[in-house]
């Protein structure tokens, strides 16, 4: 196994295991099979597990399996507060002693703030206490270092990371998402900090690997260099110095052992121009469904009436490479779950990011249908929601 540093000198294995996908067995996380692939995975160098409050049963079963094997100080907890559920301080204290109970441990290696949106839920986090809650809690050796995980456009991301003095952040990145949501430049801004980047999503949900256009297939086929989709995209991530771990939701043995041998092969800088051409032959295979050539550089932000307009466009792009279920999700993550939306409809037409936009893309029209496909009868009931839970 290889490892890169964090902001302490603390030596982070390059494939972190992501705890979200555990085999099940019967509708529930298989332990046995589960304890398998984690000790695979320990003895062979793996040492970031990244787990969540709100992914079923996966606390409880990381904690009991590391202390069923005595193997907890071998290994670097990661998990995540919540926020978005957190309405007092005193809701902090009782949901982070139920994460450690659940993790069967005294602390937390890396506590992440889950799918921070913006500098505005911050603010509202900040105003219950949290600053001077973590504070206590890295003072008691509780929780060791503080990060926030994020989905959203670069312009957000940089502005997150200059809002405190961050440990460690989590990003969507991959090869498709080089210039949407954090991209290459929230890395290089986090990176140019000296904040440790951990990549989620490097498969992107597995359409890097089992939802691949034939025309994709067909450029990896006829490369003179073969590696499986899935390496590639690994290769790809840890070519990049400013990568620090990478998080695969591993949930098979076989699965295991292949990551870890790419893993233990790779070097920085040692993709090729050429391959490099390559993987950017793919990307266009992929995008060739594409609704919208959007490419995420955010000179068409801010806009007047807040709308977020490339993770808009990335969301209903996505909606047609990926299906319906995983644009919505991209564009309810982008527009709704942030204190003042950014949903399409707020546009009013004023015509500003057009003149703007490097691609001459026609925004105003576009976004209209991004609206038509995206803000559904299930969107709206769920804006309602989120708007009459933000009440209390």
């Amino acid at each position: 196994m290889q490892y890169r540093l964090d902001r302490y000198g603390n030596h982070l294995s390059i494939l972190g295991f992501g705890c979200m996908r555990f085999p099940k067995k019967n509708g529930h996380i298989d332990i046995e099979e589960t304890e398998g692939e984690i000790m695979t995975a320990i003895n062979s160098g793996i040492n970031y597990f990244d787990t969540a409050y709100i992914y079923p049963g996966s606390e409880a079963a990381l904690g009991e399996i590391l202390e069923r094997n005595g193997v907890r100080d071998q290994v670097y907890i990661a998990t995540k507060l919540p926020h978005y559920l957190i309405k007092t301080k005193d809701g902090l204290e009782k949901l982070f002693a139920e994460e450690l109970r659940r993790l069967r441990t005294d602390h937390v290696d890396y506590y992440l703030m889950h799918m921070l949106t913006d500098v505005d839920t911050w603010d509202r986090m900040r105003a219950l206490g949290i600053e001077e809650w973590l504070a206590e809690k890295k003072a008691s050796g509780a929780i060791r270092q503080v990060g926030f995980s994020y989905h959203g456009n670069s312009d957000m991301f940089c502005k997150l990371l200059d809002a405190r003095d961050w440990d460690f952040c989590q990003i969507q990145y991959n090869y498709m998402d080089e210039h949407s949501q954090a991209g290459r430049r929230g890395l290089y801004h986090a990176h140019s900090k000296g904040i440790p980047v951990v990549i989620m999503e490097p498969l992107r949900g597995g359409k890097l690997v089992n939802r691949l256009p034939e025309d994709a297939k067909q450029i990896f086929a006829r490369y003179k260099t073969q590696h499986t989709p899935a390496q590639w995209a690994f290769r790809w991530l840890w070519n990049q110095p400013e990568v620090t771990v990478v998080l695969s939701g591993m949930n098979s043995d076989e699965m295991v052992r292949d990551n870890i041998e790419t893993a233990c092969s790779v070097q920085i800088g040692e993709l090729s121009s050429e391959e490099d051409a390559m993987l950017q032959q793919v990307v266009q295979a992929i995008n060739s469904k594409m609704k919208v050539g959007c490419t995420g550089c955010g000179y068409c932000m801010p806009c007047p009436k807040n709308v977020d307009i490339p993770g808009t466009f990335a969301a209903y792009n996505r909606r047609y490479q990926e299906g319906k279920f995983w644009g919505l999700f991209d564009y309810v993550m982008c527009t709704m779950l942030r204190k003042n939306s950014t949903a399409a409809s707020n546009c009013a037409g004023c015509g500003k990011c057009e003149k703007h936009c490097p691609q001459h893309i026609p925004i105003r029209e576009k976004l209209k249908d991004a609206q038509k496909e995206l803000e559904g009868p299930l969107y709206r009931t769920a804006r309602k929601l989120v708007t009459w839970i933000a009440k209390f």
